[in-house]
C-alpha cells in the first residue's frame, strides 16, 4: 500500500468516495425543494431498511403487537442512494440528512425525532414499553442503547466500509476494524453469557438497537463477512440473535423500507401490507 502524505489543507475529491462517492459531500443542508409525503397515520418514519432503519420499524411493530393501536405509522422510502435524504422536507426533519427520522402528528405542532437512539427512546417514554421503569434496569438499558450508538459506527463506518464497499482493500484500515468489531463482540457475547437480553431478562430497545447491526453480522446478514470474522465463535450473540430474530415484530420490522429486496416492502401503510410476505 502506498503511503499516503496528508496534504496541509485537506480538499474534497468528489472521485474518492467509493460506491457513495457521487453522494457523499464535506457540507450539509437541502440540495432539492422537495416536500415529504404524509399518510394517515399518527406516526410519519421516513427511512430505509438499513440496520439503522430497520431498529425504528421493528419498535413499532412491537408496540403494535403489545396492541398499541395508536402506534400505527407509515412508512416512506428515503432512498439514500438517490440522495433523498438531501431533500429540503428531509433536511427539515433531520439537519443531519441520516435516515431514520420520524414526524410525530400526535403533539401540535407535529413533533420532529431524528437519531435512531433518541427515536427508540422518545417511543418507549411515549408508550411506557420497552423501557424499565426500576432504577437499576433502566440505567442498564441506556448503557447498553448508547454502546450501541457510540460502538457501531466502528463496524458500519469503519469495518463495513473498508471490508465491502471501498474502491480498493487496504490491508491497515480492514484489519484495524476487524479487530475492533471482533472486540466489541467479544464484550457482546461475555455480557449475553450471564444474561438473557441486554438489560436482564428482559427484552428492551437496548437489544432493538444492537440486534439489526451485530445480530445480523452473526447470522451472516451484514457486509458477508461471518467466515472472516469466525463470528460461530460468538456462541451466546448467536444465541441471543436467533432468540430475537423468531420474534414476529422483528420478522415484520426487518422487512419495512427493504427497496433491494423483491420479499421486502418499498413502503408500509398498514399491516395489510405484510400479506404474502411472511
Amino acid at each position: 500500500m502506498a503511503e499516503y502524505p496528508p496534504p496541509k489543507v485537506w480538499t474534497y475529491d468528489s472521485e474518492n468516495g467509493g460506491r457513495f462517492a457521487s453522494i457523499n459531500r464535506p457540507t450539509a443542508g437541502a440540495r432539492e425543494d422537495k416536500d415529504l409525503s404524509v399518510g394517515k397515520h399518527p406516526f410519519q418514519l421516513y427511512s430505509l431498511g438499513t440496520p439503522n432503519g430497520v431498529k425504528v420499524t421493528v419498535m413499532f411493530e412491537e408496540l403494535l403487537e403489545k396492541g398499541h393501536t395508536d402506534a400505527e405509522y407509515d412508512a416512506w422510502l428515503i432512498n439514500i442512494g438517490d440522495a433523498d435524504q438531501f431533500t429540503s422536507g428531509f433536511v427539515d426533519v433531520n439537519p443531519n440528512s441520516k435516515i431514520p427520522a420520524l414526524m410525530d402528528h400526535t403533539t401540535n405542532p407535529p413533533t420532529r425525532v431524528f437519531e435512531s437512539g433518541s427515536i427508540l427512546l422518545y417511543l418507549a417514554e411515549k408508550f411506557g414499553e420497552f423501557l424499565p421503569s426500576e432504577h437499576k434496569a433502566r440505567t442498564e438499558t441506556m448503557n447498553w442503547l448508547f454502546w450501541q450508538m457510540g460502538s457501531a459506527p466502528y463496524l458500519g463506518g469503519g469495518f463495513g466500509h473498508f471490508y465491502a464497499y471501498a474502491p480498493e482493500k487496504f490491508e491497515y484500515p480492514i484489519n484495524r476494524f476487524a479487530m475492533e468489531t471482533k472486540r466489541q463482540l467479544d464484550v457482546l457475547d461475555q455480557h449475553l453469557a450471564k444474561n438473557n437480553y441486554f438489560a436482564g431478562d428482559d427484552y428492551s430497545i437496548a437489544d432493538m438497537a444492537i440486534w439489526p447491526w451485530y445480530g445480523a453480522l452473526v447470522k451472516g446478514l451484514l457486509y458477508d463477512a461471518g467466515e472472516f470474522l469466525q463470528v460461530e465463535t460468538y456462541e451466546n450473540v448467536i444465541r441471543w440473535a436467533a432468540q430475537i430474530s423468531d420474534r414476529p415484530a422483528v420478522k415484520r420490522g426487518r422487512l419495512v423500507n427493504r427497496a433491494w429486496d423483491e420479499k421486502g416492502l418499498k413502503e408500509r401503510h398498514g399491516a395489510d401490507d405484510f400479506d404474502g410476505k411472511l
